[in-house]
């Protein structure tokens, strides 16, 4: 297998719309989720998100018209990816049949499925936009990205809910891996902070009640109580080693290993003993070599809801042993983004690919009361600095999904 590394990185998140303001305020433990702006919350039980603030598609090369027939699920992307592209000067550099796209997200465009809907509803079919299914559909944004950079190699869109952008990274690293492509642009995007998705979020009794920012988001705490919806992008170009050094690229960290599992066992809850996500841990970390010796550090998929954050607990137990599990330094970034359903893997596939190569890892914030059932390091409110060698990141979907990618220090 070929080696693949990390050359470029792009994010739009609830704590920064660029990867210096992202860092700097996961490592500062700056809290993203607030009070929600979108629409009016009267009527709403819920109260808080996780929104992306000062976006501007303009500061992305996306132009107004351009903008109008994208949904901000695709807007997102491409600006991710833009920054991406940007950061590891892939352009020009790469045969087109050799780039690829594996972009996903967990549903897509909601914006643009409601907002036709209701013209639907209230004005008659003949009103409704020729570019309804192109803009809502949950492959554009992978095409788009793949049209604007003539990606014109392997192109995949994975929709395994909050699993997605994991899924993404985890196939582009193969596909490079097995010398299907040269590069490929890997992540995932999601906009569905909308009333029809957080009423049905908040009757599947999934999301936080809390009105306290900074008491709501809170993954392995005692007083968790579901989690924050967010939203945004997290975009990656993966590379293959040879090419990557060939032309001098930056290298931020190595793709050593990933695993997909399924629970097939509920809906919505995890299987309680954490087995299946804990298998995939175990197969990503034995096929990126992780060993007790690594000073390893993992982003936990820690969503703070009561089920998840006991399971996966347990799931890093028996996929990692007792040992490797209780050195490794663990934490959530949801609690400061909030869950980003579909972007939620690649963005916290960058941030564990920035803590190998800025030696710090974010803390999980607002940590204050340990759970028995939750008794591993979870960095509780202050970054961890260490010459982290490996890196975990684990993303458990609705449907039973479970994906782990593993990451490794880059030393030439």
């Amino acid at each position: 297998m070929k080696r693949v590394v990390i050359t470029g990185l792009g994010v739009v998140t609830p704590v920064g719309n660029d990867i210096p303001t992202f860092w700097n305020n996961l490592i500062n433990g700056v809290c993203g989720i607030d009070t929600l702006t979108r629409f009016d919350t009267t009527d709403f039980k819920v109260k808080l998100a996780g929104e992306v603030r000062g976006f501007h598609p303009a500061d992305y090369g996306i132009d107004v018209p351009s903008a109008r027939h994208m949904d901000l699920y695709t807007q997102y992307a491409m600006a991710a990816a833009y920054q991406a592209a940007a950061d590891s000067g892939i352009a020009g550099t790469v045969a087109p049949e050799r780039l690829g796209v594996y972009l996903g997200s967990g549903i897509g465009g909601m914006h643009t499925f409601v907002t036709e809907t209701e013209k639907l509803l209230k004005r008659g079919p003949a009103r409704v936009s020729p570019f309804f299914i192109p803009m809502m559909i949950g492959n554009m944004a992978a095409g788009t990205i793949a049209i604007t950079y003539n990606a014109q190699g392997p192109c995949l869109p994975v929709v395994t809910a909050c699993a997605t952008s994991t899924h993404s990274i985890g196939e582009a690293f193969h596909a490079i891996a097995h010398g299907y492509a040269d590069a490929i642009f890997a992540g995932g995007s999601e906009a569905t902070i909308e009333p029809l998705a957080v009423a049905g979020f908040t009757n599947s009794q999934a999301l936080s009640l809390s009105e306290d920012p900074q008491a709501a988001s809170l993954p392995f705490d005692a007083r968790r109580g579901g989690f924050v919806m967010g939203e945004g992008a997290g975009v990656m170009v993966l590379e293959e080693y040879e090419h990557a050094v060939s032309r001098g690229a930056t290298i931020y960290a190595e793709i050593v290993g990933y695993a997909n599992t399924c629970d097939a066992y509920h809906m919505t809850a995890p299987r309680p003993d954490g087995s299946c996500a804990a298998r995939a841990i175990a197969l990503a970390a034995r096929e990126g070599g992780i060993v007790e010796d690594d000073l390893l550090y993992i982003n936990a998929h820690g969503t703070g809801t009561p089920l998840n954050d006991s399971s996966e607990t347990q799931a890093f137990k028996l996929g990692l042993g007792e040992t490797l599990a209780r050195h490794a330094v663990i934490s959530s970034t949801k609690s400061m983004t909030g869950h980003m359903l579909g972007a939620a893997g690649a963005v916290e596939a960058i941030a564990s690919a920035l803590t190998l190569s800025r030696h710090v890892a974010p803390p999980t914030i607002n940590y204050k009361e340990p759970d028995p059932a939750c008794d591993l390091d979870y960095t509780p409110n202050v970054r961890r600095e260490g010459n982290f060698t490996a890196a975990l990141s684990t993303s458990l979907g609705f449907g039973g999904h479970n994906a782990c990618l593993a990451l490794r220090a880059f030393g030439g």
